[in-house]
């Protein structure tokens, strides 16, 4: 979007048209004299501006999720963010002094018409001003005149009218400077004398249709259109209500058809279809949060499969947060070079342990190696990935050593398949385990993770009911199978080591499992 910003500015410049102005320096001094004595005019070149540029807002819901009016936070971020833009003081005189641009009668090019009324009524009062003051100072000063008291009386009520009403004016942009919009609806949702009444909306909705007014004002003076662009991200973490009141937020704010909004909405849609089904603004719908996400989004992207290039870059970007990585040896050879000595042991099983992290992540990202092409296509599962690999070497280094039968890429490997199959892997461990306290006891240790699998899925399948939300969790079966089959064929021994050191896999499906084999056994 900024790309395109940039070209169609370039070309707005080639065709010849006048370089766009910014409210700042002396364009906040050229737009406050057009706020107070011009009104602005939609004109044919106007509309046929191609320039524009994008204001780019991130809202968090997560950050709001404590609020009582996750909404609230919406329009608060909104109204924030446009006054740090262009500043308190355009938009504080807007309030008072300013007016929505109008469109043009006719094939008209002129921007900027003067406001009559305002410059009569404004000259009218430093004129009556100027009457007052003048019989007053004639009643103080001019000599025979001193006493006639009903002559200071009539220029000190001349001069206070006028010079109040000023006043008053000065004081109103003074009041919209010091309480800013956000200020404004915080108080509003926070009195709960006015929230249960009627205007409530009416008065958001009005602090929002000035805001979108002093847009509209902005895109005549700045010479390009101005378009809001508002990041909705992390909703799919808040309740059900929370999640409807932000979809609620976002059709009054476009409710206008011109308001100068777009929404990215970046959510999960099996995570968010069931929390607006189980609120009430499914009515009429059949109760089909589906149905209700088309009707709301009107531009719908899936973001498709990543590809092999993709999950590696994902995986390197994730591995550069990894700095604690090298900051032990850092502090090592520091150390080593003012001559303090190192704790007994240390550097060595350190230095070990970091060996093995790169090693490991050398693999995972290394696109010749079978291992990156199990690697998940979302971020976050990458992220946990990676943040659990050097935990678990550290605690297998710290178990058995080096000399162990494990290798960091069977280790990388073994995270990844907790990652990405936890129910399947849960099972198949939990089966091993029952298998080992069976009488007469079996040996069950010479055998491969995919053939205790094997022996036991008829099992699994008669429980997808209980365990279904758990199978959910587990990505395509296929890939297990070729995964634990051909590319990583685990024994059960080198499973018993692998789990005493596993962190990133949920225990307690496990003793979940165990139960319903126990339950479905009596």
């Amino acid at each position: 979007m900024r790309e395109e910003m940039a070209q169609r500015e370039a070309a707005e410049l080639l065709r010849g048209h006048r370089k766009p102005r910014s409210p700042h320096g002396w364009g906040l001094l050229v737009a406050l004299w057009l706020l107070a004595f011009y009104e602005p005019v939609v004109t044919e070149g106007h509309l046929r501006r191609k320039n524009l540029e994008f204001i780019f807002i991130r809202f968090s819901a997560w950050e709001f999720a404590g609020c009582d009016k996750l909404w609230a936070g919406l329009v608060t971020t909104l109204c924030h963010h446009i006054r740090q833009h262009f500043g308190a003081l355009p938009l504080s005189v807007f309030h008072v002094l300013g007016s929505r641009p109008r469109f043009a009668s006719g094939f008209s090019q002129r921007e900027w018409i003067l406001k009559k009324g305002t410059c009569l009524r404004l000259w009218g009062l430093l004129l009556v001003l100027g009457i007052g003051i003048g019989i007053l100072l004639v009643a103080l000063l001019v000599p025979g005149i001193k006493d006639h008291h009903a002559l200071k009386v009539v220029g000190s009520a001349v001069a206070s009218l006028s010079g109040s009403s000023l006043v008053l004016g000065a004081l109103s942009i003074l009041k919209n400077f010091l309480v800013s919009e956000k200020k404004k609806i915080e108080r509003l949702t926070n009195s709960e004398r006015f929230a249960g009444q009627l205007g409530f909306m009416s008065k958001i909705r009005g602090e929002v249709e000035v805001l979108v007014d002093f847009l509209a004002f902005m895109e005549v003076f700045e010479r390009r259109r101005l378009r809001v662009v508002m990041e909705i991200t992390g909703l799919d973490l808040c309740y059900p209500e929370k999640v409807a009141g932000v979809f609620n937020a976002m059709a009054t704010l476009l409710s206008d058809a011109n308001a100068p909004f777009i929404f990215l909405l970046a959510v999960d849609p099996s995570v968010i279809v069931p929390c607006l089904e189980q609120t009430g603004c499914m009515k009429g719908l059949a109760d089909n949060g589906y149905l209700y996400l088309n009707r709301a989004v009107t531009l719908p992207f899936s973001i498709p499969e990543m590809g092999a290039r993709s999950r590696l870059r994902s995986v390197e970007a994730a591995i550069r947060t990894r700095e604690d990585l090298m900051y032990r040896i850092i502090a090592g050879n520091v150390a080593k070079s003012r001559g303090v000595p190192a704790a007994p042991g240390w550097k060595e099983v350190d230095s070990e342990a970091v060996a093995w992290i790169h090693e490991a992540f050398r693999c995972l990202h290394d696109g010749s190696d079978v291992l990156s092409r199990y690697l998940p296509d979302n971020g976050a599962n990458v992220r946990r990935i990676v943040n659990t690999v050097p935990i678990t070497l550290r605690l297998l280094l710290h178990r058995s050593g080096t000399s162990g039968i494990l290798s960091p890429r069977a280790a990388a490997a073994w995270v990844v398949l907790a990652d990405r199959w936890p129910c399947r892997l849960s099972w198949t461990l939990q089966c091993l385990e029952d298998a080992g306290q069976s009488v007469p006891a079996a040996d069950p240790f010479g055998k491969s993770l995919w053939s205790i699998f094997q022996e036991n899925v008829g099992e699994l399948s008669a429980l997808r009911q209980p365990l279904g939300k758990v199978l959910s969790l587990d990505g395509d079966p296929e890939l297990f199978q070729a995964f634990l089959a051909r590319d990583f064929p685990f024994s059960a021994s080198e499973a018993r080591e692998f789990l005493g050191v596993t962190v990133n896999l949920d225990h307690s499906i496990r003793h979940q499992m165990g139960l319903l084999r126990g339950l479905g056994r009596l």
